[in-house]
């Protein structure tokens, strides 16, 4: 079996299979990418927002077939693949927009007399290392960004997406970007390696796992190159005792289980304040009862298969692990008979710091709840972890609210909504959820050269 493939969770059936680069095809891609630089770093911005939007466009016309592709690839319901296609075109459309306010220069006042300015410009040829969970929207928030500052793209996807990582490349090539400017490599992890140690290369993004974020920036360390690296997360959901239940376990319901549960800032750890945590779990376990699963491809099925049977057993082993030492299954527990990668969605009760559920980021739909006794000790433990990506508060009372905000460790905080992503505002982590931000504005000051231009006074 070739290293890429797109194998069908929903079915275990290999469906298409696509052969690794030569080391030859890597430096001409190399090559590629770095002489489209030279005129791509210096374009007029009105040709990066044309290409931007003109990219926008031809997802809106192939919404269906992309969305088509990516459910067959990692089992996305077909109505979540349609959506994941609007944040992409959003994404690009919102960079169209205001990426050249972006790079404006930016005045600085001095005390020596003058003038000093901040512009702000490309750095070069960039490598992207993107996850399979979601396969055009992690592309768009660094591939969006990075073109508009002038920088070219290499991208290597996951290796059970090669057919929207090629769909992706087509669709640049059909806006009319540059030849090289976005460039898709089916690279080996050794390749990749060497890819981030080549003096074309200025910097490298990952999202993925812990373990390949690692990897990734010690050899991007190694050779002086900067990094971006966003991560798993073990997301709190804290629920205080004036929250509106009923709204609040629909809203976990969907910030645990959408995509399969496989999102690095679903809502993981449900902490619910004692004296309202048998109403609150009776009503997110009926909010699982009436939750539809099975064919990817039928938009009546909310919850589908896991990307890949590996993923399914990986799971199973973390819930069977929290079983065996003691905690309770409140829904769900096992995979589905029959073929697929699917497995039931999971609600684990009383998960000790024994179990691998309390400290290992569950990347599936296993929902795991904690009772806890006032502010402090849900604060205690929502920061009781090494991940720091994403928090949600529910409760009436705002002062609090914004007070508990203040006290967790985490990137980004939602309140009294899931912790969720939109094209103005900035991603990322603390701790081992990551390094850097994407989207927004922060999202072109990753990689861009922060030039200082000083006048002198006369």
């Amino acid at each position: 079996m070739s290293m890429y493939a797109v194998t069908n969770p929903a079915t275990g059936e290999i469906e298409a299979e696509f052969a690794t680069a030569s080391d030859e095809q890597i430096q001409q891609a190399l090559s590629s990418t770095d002489q489209a630089y030279q005129a791509w770093s210096v374009s007029a911005l009105e040709d990066r927002v044309a290409l931007l939007n003109r990219v926008a466009d031809i997802y809106e016309a192939r919404a269906d077939e992309l969305a088509a592709i990516i459910t067959r690839e990692m089992g996305k319901p077909i109505k979540q693949s349609l959506g994941e296609i609007s944040i992409v075109v959003a994404i690009y459309r919102y960079y169209a927009k205001n990426g050249p306010k972006f790079l404006e220069d930016e005045e600085l006042e001095i005390a020596s007399g003058g003038r000093a300015l901040v512009r702000k410009e490309s750095v070069g040829v960039l490598l992207g290392i993107m996850p399979w969970n979601f396969p055009y929207y992690q592309v768009a928030r660094f591939a969006a960004p990075n073109l508009m500052n002038g920088n070219t793209i290499l991208l290597k996807h996951a290796p059970q997406c090669p057919e929207s990582a090629l769909a992706m490349e087509q669709i640049f090539q059909e806006a009319g970007a540059p030849q090289g400017a976005y460039v898709n490599i089916f690279a080996t992890n050794d390749q990749v390696a060497d890819i981030i140690a080549d003096r074309r290369v200025q910097g490298v993004s990952l999202t993925g796992s812990e373990r390949a974020g690692s990897a990734v920036a010690e050899i991007a360390g190694r050779h002086l190159k900067k990094v971006v690296l966003e991560l798993g997360g073990s997301d709190p959901f804290l629920v205080f005792a004036d929250a509106d239940i009923a709204r609040t376990a629909k809203l976990g319901m969907r910030a645990r289980f959408g995509n399969t549960g496989q999102a690095c800032n679903a809502a993981k750890r449900f902490i619910v304040d004692s004296s309202v945590y048998e109403e609150f779990s009776a009503a997110l376990v009926d909010q699982v009862a009436g939750m539809k699963v099975g064919d990817p491809t039928q938009g009546e099925n909310f919850l589908g298969p896991l990307s890949s049977a590996a993923a399914r057993d990986g799971l199973a082993a973390q819930v069977q692990d929290a079983i065996d030492k003691g905690a309770t299954v409140l829904a769900g527990g096992k995979q589905v008979e029959g073929p697929g990668a699917f497995y039931e969605p999971t609600i684990l009760a009383g998960v000790t710091e024994q179990m691998r559920a309390f400290s290992e980021e569950l990347f599936g739909p296993v929902a795991v709840l904690y009772k806890v006794h006032g502010e402090n000790e849900a604060v205690e433990l929502a920061n009781n972890t090494d991940y720091g990506l994403g928090a949600s508060i529910h409760t009436q009372d705002l002062e609090q609210a914004e007070r508990i905000a203040a006290r967790l460790s985490s990137g980004m905080v939602a309140i009294n909504e899931p912790s969720a992503s939109s094209p103005e505002l900035p991603f990322g982590g603390v701790k081992r959820s990551g390094i850097g931000r994407e989207l927004g504005k922060y999202g072109m000051d990753e990689f861009i050269n922060r030039k200082l231009v000083k006048i002198a006074g006369r």
